[in-house]
């Protein structure tokens, strides 16, 4: 990290912190366009913007929270997000506090606790990466590999997978000091399972390789995202309309205990909100790369977080896990942590906003 005399950060962490602002006020207009759509594609008719207004408020509210604890307590903070989301993942079998349910867990229900594991192995590594000993680092990497191993013991699959893959990617990335190529990379990872997903959703994918890809979906999966796609082109401005998935699938009226929801993250913006919907979900998400790529922090924790979103929004393209508010606003948690400003920094003396007179202290 680049610092000044007596602990200040130097200029050149300070310029980041700057054009931090600019992603900040970025992410306010996405999530109050995010906000703003669900409102507009509901009007009118007998829909539910609620889900949407309260994942909005979800991702807001963490990530305010995530940039106070990232400033004042970046490690300890982290650490409490990571054994917190674990257990989450381990009392709650479908990602709710407190919701304990004798019925069969549907498949899209265990993206919910995948969605929190992923959160949990990305906090983790995000701790180890800022934190200064060698044995403190150790110690929280052998967390993740708990998670890991938890979400094996869970039989959480998707979660095994998603979360080691986190922990890969933080360990190759310990020692990385460019950020850039790495969040376009992800960014790329993440377009291209969204595109696959879509892909199924309207058999327009090889024989061969669709026939594999449903080998590891449900039928009843794989038929929603079917009715998802038709009411998107029924509608593709305004979509059928927040909440309204359930009443209109013909595959959803059919099954018995269903949730109403397609199962897709993607696939139920389409749906439900449209092209529009479909556009802003991926702002977001570029929003909050956006953010990683201006953040101040050191960019093995920045990378480590980028990861945990990346592998989140990998799980939520085949599951419902976004609509649990504790993953929300734990992916809000984890980018305010890794965005937060270095604690104690501020601009040289003098005229603390002028880049000649940060110039100037620098060389002095």
């Amino acid at each position: 990290m680049d610092r000044g005399v007596g602990g200040v950060a130097g200029p050149g962490v300070w310029s980041r912190q700057e054009r931090g602002r600019a992603a900040d006020a970025v992410g306010a207009v996405v999530l109050g366009g995010c906000a703003t759509w669900s409102l507009i594609s509901a009007a009118g008719r007998d829909a539910r913007p609620e889900g949407v207004l309260l994942a909005v408020f979800a991702v807001a509210a963490g990530y305010a929270c995530g940039r106070i604890s990232g400033t004042l307590l970046p490690v300890a903070a982290a650490s409490a997000i990571s054994v917190g989301a674990l257990g989450l993942a381990i009392v709650s079998p479908v990602g709710v506090p407190g919701v304990y349910t004798s019925a069969p867990v549907q498949p899209g229900h265990l993206g919910a606790t995948a969605g929190l594991l992923v959160l949990a192995a990305g906090a983790a590594c995000s701790a180890a990466a800022a934190a200064g000993p060698r044995a403190a680092r150790r110690g929280l990497r052998l967390l993740a590999l708990a998670v890991v191993v938890t979400a094996v013991t869970l039989e959480s699959v998707t979660g095994a997978v998603a979360a080691a893959g986190v922990l890969l990617c933080a360990l190759a990335t310990a020692r990385m000091q460019r950020r850039a190529l790495a969040l376009v990379g992800l960014a790329l990872a993440a377009a291209l399972v969204t595109a696959v997903s879509w892909g199924v959703a309207k058999n327009a994918l090889p024989d061969g390789l669709t026939g594999s890809l449903k080998g590891g979906l449900t039928h009843h999966r794989v038929a929603l995202w079917h009715d998802a796609v038709e009411l998107a082109e029924d509608d593709p401005i305004r979509g059928a309309g927040p909440g309204r998935f359930g009443v209109l699938s013909p595959t959803a009226l059919d099954s018995v205990g269903s949730d109403g929801k397609p199962h897709s993250a993607p696939l139920q913006q389409a749906a439900e909100q449209g092209v529009p919907g479909v556009v802003l979900l991926a702002t977001a998400f570029g929003w909050l790369l956006y953010g990683l790529w201006r953040s101040p922090r050191p960019t093995p924790v920045v990378l480590s977080a980028a990861a945990a979103l990346t592998a989140l929004a990998v799980v939520a393209s085949a599951s419902n896990a976004l609509s649990f508010a504790p993953v929300t606003a734990g992916a809000g948690l984890l980018a305010g942590l890794a965005t937060a400003r270095v604690a104690g920094s501020h601009p040289p003396e003098g005229n603390r906003s002028s880049p000649a007179a940060l110039g100037l202290a620098s060389r002095s």
